[in-house]
């Protein structure tokens, strides 16, 4: 299991799976599509009964590297009206073992959405977690308006969806985005704690229990996804959308016109 942006390391029955992007980690369709395939070859090992995803540098993930070329195959799947990057991100959230993120820094929109994705998040108070599409007259995605009701209740997620409010560690742990609430410096280790104990249960009960917990999460996720990919092809022509990327690049507010 070698990838370019993804080291793996074995601690008893935990694999901890780091992506290796710093400082920002920002992800492609590539990254996902490995990340995606790297769970999915896990799953079949038994010997993994836990993973811990984390991130080298800064941030945990600042979200889409928009800068990156779109390959042939992804230009000619969204010309189709497919998103490979939903696709791989399906994928994700279809694969059987727990998952504990270590989240420093900023999680930023897709990158707030990879770490929704996992079980439970440890975090410090310098986390950050932000889904601000609509300051980029934009709408959310990675399945975050699925998953994001769904840990914090509807809400806190339409306040963070609707303002694009950002909110650190603390809060996340007291409205239960995260588990654990811990120091900068033992943040991989209370992480690599908590698989540990997952990992130290049956391995048949934990496949068992978590499916049943998740409860078709795979399903749910790919339909508001279709969901958010619609509105986000259709929110991504507008001036509106234009004019949030060059106030967020300018960090200014938005001088928005709804056209």
């Amino acid at each position: 299991m070698t990838y370019e942006d993804l080291e793996v390391s074995r601690h008893g029955h935990v694999a901890v799976v780091e992506i290796t992007r710093p400082p920002n980690n920002f992800f492609d369709v590539q990254l996902v599509t490995d990340l995606a395939t790297l769970f999915e070859q896990l799953d079949e090992d038994a010997s993994c009964r836990a993973l811990v995803l984390c991130s080298q540098g800064k941030h945990f993930c600042a979200g889409n590297n928009f800068a990156a070329p779109r390959s042939a195959s992804e230009r000619r799947a969204r010309a189709a009206g497919g998103n490979p990057l939903y696709s791989a991100a399906v994928r994700l959230f279809d694969a059987k073992k727990p998952v504990v993120a270590a989240v420093q820094g900023a999680a930023v929109g897709g990158g707030f959405g990879l770490a929704a994705m996992a079980d439970f998040r440890v975090v410090s108070p310098q986390a950050r977690f932000t889904a601000n599409f609509v300051k980029l007259g934009f709408h959310p995605g990675f399945g975050l308006t699925h998953t994001l009701p769904r840990i914090i209740g509807s809400q806190r997620a339409s306040l963070m969806f609707l303002t694009g409010r950002r909110i650190n560690g603390e809060t996340a742990h007291a409205w239960g985005l995260a588990e654990v609430l811990t120091s900068a410096e033992k943040l991989r280790e209370e992480a690599l704690a908590l698989a540990t104990e997952i990992a130290e249960n049956a391995p048949l009960a934990l496949l068992s229990v978590r499916a049943t917990m998740r409860d078709g999460i795979g399903a749910a996720v790919q339909a508001a996804a279709d969901h958010e990919n619609d509105e986000q092809a259709r929110l991504g022509q507008t001036e509106d959308h234009k004019e949030g990327i060059r106030a967020v690049a300018e960090r200014r507010p938005g001088n928005f016109a709804g056209r």
